[in-house]
């Protein structure tokens, strides 16, 4: 059952969250009571090896799909996803992408391409709302589709402005090259900053959990549960390839492999 808690000490809670796929003796459990909060202005990691839940979790928070057990709340906050793909529509324009958001509120056209505009200025992809996305490249098409994903966390529907939206992150930038990766990272928590985001961001790369993260999650292999939750105390601005960010990434990787063995994968 999901329900909204009242707790404004936290953006996202997870109580004892379980998910079966299947039913009887064919179902498969996925996630395992997980329990985890993210603290409004957070930008929580989640790391994990592959098929061990992370997307799911995203999914049962965005409300994709519902938990099999366990309390889901996001305290009321406007939640927006972002997938691995920018999924963007390849007839319509950069704007017309960003401007889908706004199409349940039941505004002009001409208001509709202001707010787009807003936010593909957010992105630094002011003037290019008439491009089509074949015709960007794959970084730019992954800000089209933040823009997009912050205008969906902006709609009518959302919280007070003291009460920044939920922003949901499964590996956005696992397909681009790593300067692009890097500059995106800029971008990304710049942007977090600026809007009081709380972030729960999916990753199979420790450093760059390390290099954005308030706090890494360590889920373990199927079914998922958490395992370890390791708090990142590095001054920011970091930077991928610090000495600091790689030491710690280290350490995480070795829990990493230490729970992989655990279950013989």
């Amino acid at each position: 059952m999901t329900t909204q808690l009242v707790d404004r000490t936290t953006a996202v809670r997870l109580e004892a969250v379980s998910k079966v796929y299947g039913h009887g003796g064919n179902g498969l459990l996925a996630l395992d009571k997980v329990s985890l909060s993210v603290r409004p202005g957070e930008f929580v990691c989640l790391l994990g090896a592959s098929g061990c839940g992370k997307s799911t979790l995203l999914s049962l928070v965005a409300g994709l799909d519902k938990p099999t057990q366990g309390e889901i709340s996001t305290v009321g906050r406007q939640v927006a996803m972002m997938f691995q793909e920018p999924a963007l529509f390849p007839w319509l324009t950069v704007s017309a992408n960003v401007e889908m958001a706004f199409r349940a509120e039941g505004l002009s056209k001409q208001d509709r391409r202001t707010r787009a505009a807003e936010f593909l200025d957010l992105v630094h992809l002011g003037g290019f709302g008439k491009k089509r996305p074949h015709e960007l490249s794959g970084g730019m098409r992954q800000r089209v589709a933040l823009a997009r994903a912050l205008a969906q966390s902006s709609s009518s529907s959302a919280s007070s402005a003291e009460e920044g939206a939920v922003l949901l992150m499964d590996e956005p930038f696992g397909a681009l090259d790593a300067m692009t990766r890097d500059l995106l990272h800029d971008e990304l928590e710049r942007i977090w900053r600026e809007r009081g985001l709380s972030v729960l961001f999916v990753t199979h790369n420790v450093r760059e959990a390390v290099r954005l993260g308030d706090k890494v999650v360590l889920l373990s292999s199927r079914p998922g549960s958490v395992v370890e939750e390791f708090p990142i105390e590095l001054a920011r601005p970091r930077r991928t390839d610090s000495a600091e960010v790689a030491e710690l990434a280290a350490k995480i990787t070795d829990r990493l492999k230490e729970e992989v063995m655990r279950h013989g994968h």
